[in-house]
């Protein structure tokens, strides 16, 4: 019998498994058929339409579509996506509680296991949270503490510009490197030199990761995990990378354990191994596991999306040189050769204006972290089971016409009255909105005041001569900007 060469074997062979997992994965799947959306097709469902690299840039002409909620396919994976503020306010403070899961994609196993925050399930997310809200605060979040060791980290980040003396340079690593040693500060309760290699090997692991967990492999690992787990692709990196960075960590807590006091909790490591220690009926959870990835945790979202703010903004200050000059402008006025502070914020509503809308424009997290039904809910009319895999889209919201007089171009006056005082916007939601939200956030709100004043308060920024300044956001589960150099000129 002709059973033909080994290659079309093998293509036969995943090609039937893929049929399979497909038909098997459609009959568990009950996410309303009465949504609208785009038709799939077999196996595929609605890849053939998607932008692999910016799936967000497709799911937004769909909205104009098919309106603000509807659903898609990949591969036999259903989602439902819901655009516009007032549909995604809705679904995450209006329905709060049950659009409060996150689905179980074979990706976030990888890098999470169900522990942590960011991506765990149930009453583990729910301690893990509370544990993080509450240590995060303790430690210094929101308080004159940890301004004090913003504006110190200021000093740093100054200076390391400074040594530059106006010649081109690529600012990632350098601002990562800021931002993230206030996270490491209150996790690690140290900071690191902006060359120490540990740091720069984890800085460069986490942004890797962004890019990665937001590639076209990364996609299709979650829909086809049988097949894709036997190929190359970015989630073998993906695990390789996160399988490094808890060695470091785990090494870390492992040294401050057998040097920790109960009566003097020097960060949030110790405050975690402190817990370990109660029998409070919480015990169950605060295992060395999940310590692991609440530390990575924290350590990526506190650097990678802050220092990509902050790119974003230097970026747009070249871009547009008058609007930099208006912000120094106010700088000079309410706070002179001064140290900034979180105080100066409500007598600056120009660079308040200014900041916000390098958030809007940013657009850093431009998909939202996907959410899941907690429950069975019916919303606007569609009834959505247990456990439906939900896009909140973000960009949708920072980008609604209806809400942004011009959404498609930086414009601070989206914050400013016709008298030039600050105004907030309800559709404003960066740090997404509800019980999912970032838990840096007002963290996150500090550092970029005080790290972006700071930097206005010393140096001008130009493009390097004959450097085109391109606007055009990156890929990955982040947006940051593309490389690029830029010139810190002091000032006098």
């Amino acid at each position: 019998m002709f059973l033909g060469d080994p290659v079309t074997i093998l293509l036969a062979v995943v090609l039937c498994l893929i049929v399979a997992n497909t038909l098997y994965r459609g009959k568990k799947d009950g996410v309303g058929n009465l949504l609208p959306g785009p038709k799939p097709l077999p196996i595929i469902g609605n890849i053939h339409i998607l932008n692999l690299k910016k799936p967000y840039l497709t799911y937004l002409k769909l909205w104009k579509k098919y309106g603000s909620i509807f659903r898609v396919q990949i591969g036999s994976q259903k989602m439902v996506v819901l655009c516009g503020y007032e549909t995604v306010k809705d679904a995450l403070i209006n329905h709060g509680e049950e659009f409060s899961e996150r689905p179980r994609l074979p990706i976030f196993q990888v890098i999470a296991n169900g522990y942590g925050v960011a991506f765990s399930h149930g009453e583990n997310w729910k301690v893990m949270r509370r544990f993080t809200l509450t240590a995060l605060r303790d430690f210094g979040m929101g308080r004159r503490t940890i301004e004090d060791r913003i504006n110190e980290e200021c000093d740093f980040l100054v200076e390391a510009f400074k040594s530059y003396k106006g010649k081109p340079f690529e600012n990632l690593m350098i601002l990562n490197a800021a931002v993230a040693n206030i996270i490491v500060s209150i996790v690690f309760g140290h900071r690191f030199d902006y060359q120490n290699p540990t740091f720069l090997r984890l800085m460069r692991l986490i942004n890797e990761n962004a890019r990665l967990l937001g590639s076209p492999t990364a996609m299709l690992y979650n829909v086809f995990p049988s097949v894709m787990r036997w190929l190359p692709g970015s989630h073998k990196t993906l695990r390789k990378n996160v399988d490094e960075i808890k060695i470091f960590i785990r090494e870390t807590f492992t040294k401050q354990r057998d040097k920790l006091d109960v009566n003097d909790q020097r960060n949030l490591i110790d405050a975690f191994l402190v817990k370990q220690q109660e029998k409070n009926g919480n015990g169950p959870y605060f295992h060395d596991e999940n310590l692991t990835t609440l530390v990575n945790n924290l350590f990526s979202a506190g650097m990678e999306t802050t220092s990509s703010t902050l790119r974003w903004g230097l970026l747009l200050m070249m871009k547009y040189p008058e609007i930099q000059k208006n912000v120094q402008n106010e700088i000079e006025k309410v706070i002179g050769q001064s140290r900034p502070q979180i105080e100066h914020r409500k007598s600056m509503p120009y660079t308040d204006a200014v900041i916000h809308e390098i958030q809007r424009f940013g657009n850093i997290i431009p998909m939202n972290l996907p959410h899941a039904t907690a429950q069975d809910v019916t919303f606007r009319g569609y009834f959505l089971p247990k456990g439906t895999y939900v896009i909140p889209l973000l960009t949708s919201v920072l980008y609604d016409q209806s809400h942004f007089e011009k959404p498609n171009e930086f414009y601070p006056q989206h914050f400013l009255d016709s008298e030039g005082n600050f105004v907030k916007n309800e559709a404003f939601l960066p740090f997404s909105a509800g019980k999912r939200s970032c838990a840096g956030e007002n963290l996150a709100n500090m550092e970029l005041f005080l790290f972006f004043t700071s930097l206005l308060q010393n140096f001008t920024f130009q493009a390097p001569p004959g450097e085109e300044l391109d606007l055009t956001p990156g890929t990955g589960l982040s947006a940051p900007p593309l490389p690029h150099n830029i010139c810190a000129l002091p000032r006098t």
